[in-house]
């Protein structure tokens, strides 16, 4: 598996949109499927997309309106 980054927008809107949910989801997925060397987990300052939130950028391609059965999706075919 190539390294991935995952950037998660910490600005407010998103946040209380859902992404402290999304935060703790991809912790635990990336603990339970061993990845702590295969993805960089880092937040993001605003990303000035609030009415799309919450917002989560992988690999620099920005996903909106993301939510934990998306993100499954997503993750899923990183590999």
């Amino acid at each position: 598996m190539a390294k991935h980054s995952i950037k998660v927008c910490m600005g407010s809107s998103c946040f209380a949109r859902g992404n402290m949910g999304n935060l703790q989801f991809l912790e635990n997925y990336i603990k339970e499927n061993n990845l702590d060397a295969d993805i960089d987990l880092v937040g993001a300052l605003c990303t000035e997309e609030c009415s799309s939130g919450p917002n989560i950028f992988i690999d620099d391609v920005i996903y909106n309106e993301i939510n934990e059965e998306k993100l499954n999706e997503i993750l899923s075919k990183l590999s």
